[in-house]
């Protein structure tokens, strides 16, 4: 097992898809519980990635490959999470989005494949996504949260355009906004008032059950 799950996390690194496929599933058809894969093999290598990215080892051609094998991993891994949960939804939905101008996604899959592991629903509208967008999906599905993700410093003020907008469209006090993304501080989502900040997967899930005002779903 732990040689499949270190051959995942380095075939997600490297954006070596057939071997990061051929990992998961070999862990998959072993019995592994799918939330160690995820948790041990997926999120601890995308964190690494993260590290690399912030020290300037790797560069954003490389995140947005890791990235697309990252979801093409997580969709053969998430349907047998779910199922050893018994496929229930929560009755807690959490929207996510890559906010306008900015195309990665890699940290927001993480979070939304965590999110459902753990017992949300996730409705992802993907990357370059534009406030109206947003507050229609607001509008339509009436989730508990929002997370709003980037990556680059250049689309990072579009995260307070998009409160601001859920302001003047009065939604604000109908939705939590979680923010994140390699260059956003906590003291950025005070200063643009998001109702949470997470630097990771794992601390997101904590921060959404936090604001649904659950200890655990």
């Amino acid at each position: 097992m732990q040689d499949d799950l270190d051959a995942l996390r380095r075939a997600l690194i490297t954006a070596d898809r057939e071997a990061a496929l051929g990992a998961a599933q070999r862990l998959l058809d072993a019995g592994v519980d799918p939330t160690l894969i995820l948790e041990e093999g997926m999120a601890k290598a995308m964190f690494e990635l993260g590290e690399m990215w912030k020290r300037g080892e790797v560069f954003l051609p490389e995140v947005v490959a890791s990235a697309a094998v990252f979801k093409e991993t997580n969709a053969i891994v998430e349907p047998v999470l779910l199922a050893a949960r018994g496929g229930s939804s929560s009755q807690h939905l959490v929207v996510m989005a890559t906010v306008k101008g900015d195309l990665h996604d890699l940290g927001k899959n993480m979070v939304g494949a965590m999110l459902q592991t753990s017992g949300f629903e996730v409705h992802d509208l993907g990357k370059d996504v534009p406030a109206d967008r947003i507050v229609a999906t607001i509008d339509e599905l009436s989730p508990k949260i929002v997370g709003l993700s980037a990556l680059l410093t250049t689309t990072v003020p579009y995260q307070e355009t998009v409160i601001k907008i859920l302001e003047r469209e009065g939604f604000r006090d109908r939705v939590r906004v979680m923010v994140g993304g390699a260059p956003v501080t906590p003291e950025w989502a005070d200063k643009i008032g998001a109702d949470g900040y997470a630097s990771n997967a794992p601390e997101a899930v904590e921060l959404a059950r936090k604001l649904v005002g659950e200890a655990q779903l």
